[in-house]
């Protein structure tokens, strides 16, 4: 398998992942995607963390408004009524088995994890359990990629296309954003 072309990290970068979570960054990749400003958004994760720990969500969603706005919608009940469109929607549930298998190839490039051999995130491919993941695959992976993680975009507060950061750019300024 090829390795996503995911841009590494410079430690400033990990430097705001780690301020945007509230703890060291761990196991990070790459900068799988960015805001408008150039601050990560999601980044890649290895699937086994340094500590031996398998690690199967290979897309993490860093940025606190992203990651609000999807609470937010796993709140209002959003998450049903994204279950039954997978349950209903023959297209939808056959772009989140596709989903699943995008997911799962882009995280084999960076190692096989027996504990967590065919295992995505987010309830992928049959059950809808995590939009912060969902989306964060979306995110990454760009449009029409993850049907549901595209949806809950769709139904979010946040936008990838307006900065919401509390001070946007500021530890990257002169970055490109991507």
């Amino acid at each position: 398998m090829t390795t996503p072309p995911y841009e590494t990290p410079t430690p400033a970068e990990l430097d705001v992942v780690s301020s945007q979570l509230g703890r060291t960054a761990r196991g990070v990749v790459g900068i799988a995607a960015r805001c408008v400003c150039g601050n990560p958004t999601v980044v890649a994760t290895a699937p086994r963390l340094d500590d031996g720990t398998p690690f199967p969500t290979f897309y993490y969603l860093t940025h606190p408004a992203a990651t609000v706005a999807m609470s937010t919608l796993e709140a209002t009940q959003v998450m049903p009524e994204l279950a039954r469109l997978l349950d209903e929607d023959e297209s939808v549930a056959a772009g989140y088995l596709a989903a699943h298998h995008a997911y799962l190839a882009d995280r084999a490039g960076f190692g096989d994890v027996p504990e967590i051999d065919g295992i995505s995130a987010g309830g992928m491919p049959t059950r809808v359990k995590c939009l912060h993941a969902l989306a964060g695959h979306a995110l990454a992976a760009g449009p029409g990629v993850n049907p549901i993680g595209d949806e809950a975009l769709a139904r979010s507060s946040w936008s990838p296309e307006r900065c919401a950061c509390a001070e946007p750019g500021a530890a990257l300024r002169g970055t490109a954003a991507g």
